[in-house]
């Protein structure tokens, strides 16, 4: 039983199986009994230690290269493209384990690694709320994730209302993905505000206060290392400057949209309606198979650059799981899935799931309902 609050009002959304199945503690057991037998830890490891150290290098170095170094005003270019890919990296290989705290056994290195959201320009209780809170527990459950809620120029589930622009929507998602991250950096405002409001920030144990002032020095302090430094320090022009800082967030607003897009908003991916008492006719480990796809499952240096989020079925059944581990335990989940008659939807290239996301778009566009 979840509870989410909408205008003052607790609304219970449960998970209710019509038949009860045994995969839930099936494949809890089997994946568990793999790091039992293995003596392995569900958390980081070496690798992981070392990609944190990488991708917090390549955010940090060119940003230092920038502000230090003389060079010729175009270099600003590729140096930011290089933070911008770092950017993506943070965000979905070391930020993205730590606040699921399947980094660490530790709560305060979670806690600290976590707080890299802080470097990219993001807010890590914001993130909690919508991505481990909201779009984990309801999975493309319309209302409850805001992942899939309608957005200014997308319709991103068939039970949204339609209009006229979202028929070209397939058209032109690329070039606002680019935008996600700056336009987060604004949004995230408007989404404390309502998460005050609904009592959401009290049911994680905090205050509105506290949230807004923590929102409002983070971006502060944000703008003014990654704008101010840069204008005080470095050779650059300040329209130079301004421009390196959008190719860099348009890079990694690129790439964590789309990788992100890629495992819900496909046409595999079921979009659920509660019944009329507001629950969900399913168990949740089933729920998030149904609405869950993995793509590029053979690739190991894909899975490398983005965090393993290719094995969404994988994160979303074990988010407190380390993300290095998903390739091993991949295959059990599938077989375990197999056993008991569900189906495990992936896609066998990064690109195969690029058209299915586009066809859906097109699809939801024109407002015809998918099957």
């Amino acid at each position: 039983m979840v509870r989410v609050m909408d205008k003052m009002v607790m609304k219970i959304l449960k998970f209710i199986p019509k038949d009860k199945t045994l995969f839930t503690s099936a494949v809890r057991k089997n994946v568990n009994d793999y790091f039992k037998t293995n003596n392995i830890s569900t958390k980081a490891n070496w690798k992981m230690v070392v990609k944190t150290i990488f991708m917090l290098c390549l955010y940090i170095i060119p940003f230092i290269f920038i502000v230090t170094l003389p060079m010729s005003q175009w270099l600003i270019f590729p140096l930011s493209a290089l933070m911008g890919v770092g950017m993506a990296g943070i965000g979905m290989s070391v930020m993205h384990d730590a606040v699921h705290g399947s980094y660490s056994q530790k709560s305060w290195i979670n806690n600290l690694i976590g707080h890299s959201m802080y470097l990219i320009g993001g807010n890590t209780f914001n993130w909690k709320v919508q991505h481990n809170m909201l779009h984990h527990t309801f999975t493309n459950i319309e209302g409850h994730d805001e992942d899939i809620e309608p957005k200014a120029v997308f319709r991103l589930s068939k039970h949204s209302p339609l209009k006229k622009m979202h028929r070209f929507q397939h058209l032109y998602a690329f070039f606002f993905y680019c935008l996600m991250t700056i336009l987060r950096m604004t949004n995230e405002f408007k989404q404390l505000k309502k998460y005050n409001y609904t009592g959401i920030t009290a049911t994680q144990g905090s205050t509105p206060r506290k949230e807004n002032i923590k929102l409002i020095i983070g971006k502060f302090l944000y703008l003014a290392l990654s704008l101010g430094l840069p204008l005080i320090f470095s050779g650059f022009t300040w329209w130079m400057i301004l421009l390196g800082f959008a190719v860099m967030h348009f890079i990694a607003g690129l790439i964590m949209s789309t990788v992100f897009q890629m495992a819900h908003v496909v046409e595999e991916a079921e979009q659920p309606l509660t019944n009329g008492e507001g629950n969900i006719e399913n168990e949740w480990t089933i729920h998030q198979l149904e609405t869950t796809v993995n793509f590029s499952h053979k690739s190991r240096v894909f899975a490398w650059l983005i965090g393993g989020l290719n094995y969404q079925i994988e994160h979303h059944l074990f988010p407190n799981i380390c993300h290095v581990h998903y390739r091993h335990i991949s295959p059990i989940v599938a077989n375990t899935a197999k056993e008991h008659g569900l189906v495990y939807h992936q896609h066998p290239t990064f690109f195969n799931a690029v058209g299915s996301h586009l066809r859906l778009l097109k699809t939801l566009g024109s407002g015809v309902v998918p099957a």
